[in-house]
């Protein structure tokens, strides 16, 4: 069977993309790597991807007993490269051996193999987006960017247990910070709240570049344009990497209710003074994705 190029969904974390990569992974043409693949247990792939259709959205809740379609960062450092997995600076086509590029289309392969009705693997990466390095092993690739405001980002890395930047950026999940970045945390006080928003605009900085670079293999989609019109962007991105809205797939993102919910928790989340200061760091940044 011959199989459409491979797509990933991308973002920054906390921005809404483990939803949308849910939703992508209802169409039955999907390949993806599960939570329970993730902990190495591959029997019955292809019968997990079915059942998890199957069930209801509450099944893929974190905190639980549960099966999810999986970003598989242990499974990725098992059988391809901890390179993929925490990288302290954003991977290049450079940084792609030949090594690196069959461990890559192995572990591809071995998710679509199997799997009758599938026609794409689908995957998730959150943080820097790997990107280039991607598109030099697979050059038809297709990237889905979802953006999410950078102050509703920021306040969520702030309440998440594994967020590191209380050790600075010696310590945390993105690598040092460029030297006009260092400043302009100095500036802002070194508070916790403006690197969250300094990580964000570096972060979109980079998927930017990458989007440049890649031209018609980049979509980007703001996730508060998928809560609020999910018909509209989610063709959009089905489109996109080569597949189309059927009845299997309506059947199965109706097990989801999406709701604009939290979209401004930040607000009530931080201080006056703390947002304005975000804003002063990322505002040329929401206003190139529309954000008031």
């Amino acid at each position: 069977m011959s199989h459409l190029p491979p797509a990933f969904i991308l973002g920054t974390g906390r921005c809404g993309s483990t939803l949308v990569h849910e939703l992508i992974a209802r169409h039955p043409a999907t390949g993806f790597v599960t939570n329970l693949d993730d902990l190495g247990i591959r029997q019955g792939n292809a019968q997990q991807l079915t059942l998890w259709r199957r069930l209801p959205a509450a099944v893929s809740e974190k905190g639980r007993a549960r099966l999810a379609p999986s970003e598989g960062y242990r499974v990725l450092a098992r059988e391809v490269s901890p390179a993929l997995v925490d990288p302290a600076q954003d991977p290049t086509a450079g940084d792609l051996t030949p090594w690196l590029e069959e461990r890559l289309h192995a572990f591809v392969d071995k998710r679509l193999g199997g799997l009758d009705s599938a026609e794409i693997f689908l995957h998730k990466f959150t943080g820097w987006p790997r990107a280039q390095l991607i598109a030099a092993a697979f050059p038809q690739a297709r990237f889905v960017h979802i953006v999410r405001d950078g102050r509703a980002v920021a306040n969520s890395w702030l309440q998440m247990d594994w967020w590191k930047g209380h050790l600075g950026p010696q310590g945390w999940h993105f690598g040092p910070l460029p030297a006009h970045l260092e400043q302009e945390w100095d500036a802002a006080g070194r508070t916790q709240p403006a690197l969250a928003a300094i990580a964000w605009r570096m972060l979109v900085d980079r998927h930017e570049e990458c989007a440049a670079e890649l031209g018609e293999q980049w979509l980007t989609v703001r996730y508060e344009d998928v809560l609020e019109d999910s018909r509209t962007h989610l063709t959009r991105i089905l489109e996109h990497i080569g597949l189309t809205w059927t009845e299997a797939f309506e059947a199965g993102i109706s097990r989801y209710t999406l709701s604009p919910g939290r979209k401004a928790a930040y607000l009530k989340d931080l201080s006056a003074e703390q947002v304005a200061g975000i804003e002063a760091l990322i505002g040329p940044q929401l206003a190139r994705y529309g954000y008031a």
